[in-house]
């Protein structure tokens, strides 16, 4: 053969070779070809992916939309006193402390006496009080018979009037030394000439709960100075964090149930009795509720949990497949053009009937968000930062 044939042959097979190796390509199915993502630029949360990729992952896409949810979301915040239920405890007058009969924590009772209080002023003012008793007995009958004199003419309009205001200023004077007696609880039908006393008791205005004790024994106190903090437990309330997003799910006299982390299994039935129409700066907002029973094992500063029924608040959600999570924090993938992929981390909430919570989810708004695929698209893009 001549050499001119040899080469026409090895041109003839070259080709034959070539047509039947793109047959082969052609016939294989897309899908068993490996699927290569490729991030856009190193240490970037972008995925670039090919249309066959993009058709093997079987993407698809949704954006965020309001939804009525039902559910029960938790809450946690502290125990706190109402401040009309603080009371600073104090004597109306000033003296020695003499005795002091209650420690902080201690509970009391409606009329038990706390304290004792002694000064000589407590004297003067009951010797003032038999001593104007005394006056008025003699002014009274003064003026009857004044009155007498001036009904038969024998004395002046001037002298009746005279006895008259002396009467009554004395009445005036009475009364009010009965009333400054009843402040001192020192009861003043009871005062006579043999039993006037030194000391006088200062007593608990409620039941409840001693807070804390300001003075020590032998103390001088003035009228200002306070001897007790009490604690009417009748005021315990429980303020409690709220997402900005699950505020319109809140009604006030709504019921929710708390507990503290120390006994979950003791729960306490609580009202909502005011919603605090500020947020800060973590997107939440503050609510108030009232235990419908007194619970003393609940103190002013415990922290606390409690569960809340929503009902049909409207809120930003996505499909349950939408949202994805690694270590530890939730993400969504936004649906750029040009089958470009990029990772957008959230604040996800509860979930329910197929939908997530997204809180603060403004900047989501007018996104494209892949629904179908984002588990496949997180996992890429982990493992090719890893590499």
């Amino acid at each position: 053969m001549s050499h001119y044939k040899l080469i026409r042959l090895g041109c003839c097979l070259a080709c034959c070779l070539f047509l039947y190796a793109c047959g082969a390509n052609k016939d294989k199915p897309a899908d068993e070809s490996p699927v290569v993502m490729q991030k856009a630029t190193a240490g970037s949360d972008l995925l670039q992916l090919s249309e066959a990729q993009v058709h093997s992952i079987g993407i698809t896409t949704t954006s965020v939309q309001k939804k009525a949810m039902d559910q029960t979301v938790r809450l946690n915040g502290k125990v706190d006193i109402a401040p009309s239920h603080i009371s600073a405890l104090s004597s109306m007058i000033g003296g020695h402390i003499t005795e002091i009969r209650v420690l902080p924590g201690n509970k009391f009772s409606k009329g038990q006496v706390l304290a004792r209080i002694e000064d000589h002023s407590f004297i003067q003012l009951q010797q003032d009080y038999l001593v104007s008793k005394a006056q008025i007995v003699a002014a009274r009958l003064n003026y009857e018979r004044q009155r007498q004199l001036n009904e038969n003419k024998a004395s002046s309009d001037k002298e009746l009037q005279l006895a008259e205001a002396e009467y009554k200023t004395l009445l005036a004077t009475q009364k009010a030394l009965e009333e400054k007696l009843k402040l001192i609880h020192i009861n003043p039908s009871g005062i006579q000439a043999h039993n006037i006393v030194r000391s006088i008791p200062l007593a608990a205005p409620f039941s409840g709960i001693v807070s804390k004790v300001f003075v020590k024994t032998g103390q001088y106190i003035t009228a200002s100075d306070p001897v007790f903090e009490l604690i009417d437990p009748q005021g315990i309330l429980l303020k409690l964090k709220v997402f900005e997003n699950e505020i319109s799910g809140i009604e006030i006299g709504q019921l929710l149930h708390a507990y503290t982390n120390q006994n979950p299994d003791q729960q306490y039935r609580a009202k909502v009795i005011s919603i605090v129409p500020d947020i800060d700066t973590d997107g939440a907002a503050e609510i108030i509720a009232k235990l419908e029973k007194p619970a003393p094992a609940l103190m002013k500063g415990m922290y606390i949990n409690a569960e809340l029924e929503l009902v049909h608040y409207q809120t930003d959600v996505l499909p349950d497949s939408s949202v994805v999570s690694y270590e530890g924090k939730a993400y969504v993938f936004e649906a750029l053009s040009g089958n470009r992929f990029k990772l957008l981390e959230v604040s996800a909430g509860l979930s329910a009937n197929g939908f997530t919570v997204i809180q603060h989810a403004g900047f989501l708004d007018r996104k494209n968000i892949v629904v179908h695929g984002a588990y496949s698209l997180l996992m890429a893009l982990k493992n090719k930062a890893e590499e």
